[in-house]
């Protein structure tokens, strides 16, 4: 039975009541400042770390525990002759049970309020020294970080007497995970706070939101993890109304369909279907965005992602019912919409603030033995200062129809092509391995109302084959990034059709 622990804790989740049943066994209480404070008010007797040290806390509580008198009685192995020697000659007692977690750095980083003073000083120092003494000794401490291991450790002190070495194992692995975890997120905030972009060392922390019943297949393992701050306007912070447990490729096709959506100020709707649009539309509310989108490609949006960013009501809501979908986003549904739209059991409803504050995030995507990182393409219209080459230039209304497509293209894995027309898009060409091949696709895809709309292309055009497949089509405006050694070939053939061009100086490839 363990006869001494140290308890310090900055979330007080459950602690009295653990605290309580380790002195029923038996066990002495260390413990600190608050902590020390919360037990003494629940009566449990508590020995405070300055009885133990020999030394007040000092310098606003930043020294108390680093110290031989707590560290050695960490440390110290059992079995080990010259260690007990040592304790025994500094008349240092054994610690074999920490309670422990740590200052709450990540709430004061998410208060608006907060300054960077404030986060160093919410920085932990004894805490993780503590817990990696603790863990590094597992086999004669037992070390616990998280309220939800009290019940475990507690039970096996009940019944055995001491904390079994697999759980020990367990829980020291965890206590590392907990201080790496911390650290990560310290050093993410001081690195963008020096504004270092390529650091020499990439540290990511992320929080289990979801454990899934696969991946993009049966047979692959996977799960769903959060940022510990993440804007509300992503589908790790959406709020599920109803359905179904979302899948990992449900989430993956969330994540593309917020994405678009979030470009578009005026009421729109986006059907997503592997990742990809397959048909978005703009309109006076959201009814008349979704039924511009469903019209986009009436096929591919069955079994797909719908992505609204005004509330759904009832009359959009009825139109939505009567497809297959997987899942509806929004930032908000009427009590109507929900009556008509729980009415299917499966149907995933998600709720998303769009309206928070996205400013995009470093995106991190893992390759064989290593991971590629990049800024998100936030780039709008407004930020790009666009030419225009041809003789005729787009009318006030082609300009608008080719700014909306050029929203939708960025969002199309590449090779990608998006013909709009009438506030909706009419055909997409997805992730093709040539240009010409895409734009092939989205005119096949539009048929006759290929006449009179307008092109927009992620990358430039090599050749001018594209624009001769536009203009058989009737396209009437393109937009497209432009930077080709051979752009006046795709200038004189616009020019011969009276196509009006746009150039943005701007690629949007995703691969």
């Amino acid at each position: 039975m363990p006869k001494r622990a140290l308890v310090s804790v900055s979330d007080k989740t459950g602690i009295v009541p653990f605290v309580k049943e380790l002195t029923e066994l038996g066990v002495e209480i260390i413990s600190t400042g608050g902590t020390k404070k919360k037990l003494e008010e629940a009566a449990i007797p508590v020995i405070g770390i300055e009885e133990v040290t020999g030394f007040p806390e000092m310098m606003d509580g930043r020294v108390k525990t680093l110290h031989p008198a707590i560290h050695g009685g960490l440390l110290a192995v059992r079995n080990n002759e010259e260690h007990m020697s040592a304790l025994h000659s500094e008349k240092i007692d054994l610690i074999d049970l920490v309670i422990v977690n740590l200052y709450p750095f990540q709430q004061t980083i998410e208060n608006p309020e907060s300054t960077f003073l404030d986060a160093v000083e919410n920085i932990d120092i004894g805490g993780p020294s503590m817990i990696r003494s603790a863990a590094k000794n597992h086999r004669d401490v037992t070390v616990l970080v998280d309220a939800a291991d009290y019940d475990a450790a507690a039970q096996e002190l009940k019944a055995e007497g001491e904390v079994s070495e697999r759980l020990n194992r367990k829980l020291a692995a965890k206590a590392f995970r907990h201080t790496a975890a911390y650290d990560a997120l310290i050093a993410e905030y001081m690195t963008e706070h020096v504004g270092e972009d390529a650091p020499e060392k990439l540290t990511k922390t992320y929080n289990l939101k979801q454990s899934l019943r696969y991946g993009e297949n049966p047979h692959q393992m996977a799960a769903f993890y959060e940022k510990p701050i993440a804007s509300s306007a992503t589908v790790a912070k959406a709020r599920q109304l109803h359905g179904k447990e979302l899948s990992y490729n449900n989430i993956n096709d969330a994540d593309a369909a917020i994405a678009v959506i979030r470009d578009f100020r005026e009421p729109a709707a986006a059907a997503i279907k592997h990742m990809n649009p397959c048909g978005v539309g703009t309109g006076s509310d959201t009814a008349q965005a979704f039924e511009k989108a469903y019209a986009g490609d009436p096929v591919s949006i069955f079994g797909g992602i719908v992505a609204c960013n005004r509330e759904v009501d009832a009359e959009s809501a009825a139109m939505m019912k009567e497809i297959f979908l997987e899942i509806i986003i929004a930032p908000s549904f009427t009590e109507e919409a929900l009556k008509i739209l729980t009415e299917k059991k499966n149907l995933r409803l998600l709720e998303v603030d769009l309206d928070a504050h996205y400013a995009g995030e470093h995106r991190v995507t893992t390759v064989s033995g290593g991971a590629l990182i990049q800024e998100t393409d936030t780039l709008s219209y407004e930020d790009v200062e666009v030419t225009i080459p041809t003789d005729r230039k787009p009318s006030d209304r082609e300009l608008e129809q080719i700014q909306m497509a050029w929203k939708v293209v960025k969002h199309v894995k590449s090779n990608a092509i998006v013909l709009a027309k009438e506030d909706r898009t009419i055909g997409i060409g997805a992730g093709q391995m040539n240009r010409v091949g895409a734009a092939k696709i989205a005119v096949e895809q539009a048929g006759s109302e290929a006449e009179g709309s307008v092109m927009a292309s992620d990358a430039f055009f090599p050749m001018a084959d594209t624009v001769e497949v536009a203009a058989e089509a009737g396209v009437r405006a393109i937009i497209q990034p432009g930077g080709s050694k051979r752009d006046q070939e795709s200038i004189d053939k616009a020019n011969e059709f009276g196509i009006a061009m746009v150039f943005t100086g701007v690629r949007h490839f995703k691969h």
